[in-house]
């Protein structure tokens, strides 16, 4: 699973090179915290939020 926290600046941009992304990803922006996470070929990618706020980001293959 890759995963990497990406860095938001202070004045509050978040700056992604496309060209060294995963194909297929997503990125997630929660409470001030970017992360990106590689979706998987098959199967699904649950966000679990609670509060507004997302607690668990899972992958389940199937």
């Amino acid at each position: 699973m890759n995963v990497e926290n990406l860095s938001i600046d202070g004045q509050g941009r978040l700056e992604i090179d496309i060209m060294a992304l995963p194909m297929n990803c997503v990125v997630v922006i929660s409470e001030g915290v970017a992360k990106l996470r590689e979706l998987p070929d098959h199967g699904e990618y649950k966000i679990v939020t609670h509060q507004g706020k997302v607690r668990r980001m899972r992958r389940e293959e199937g």
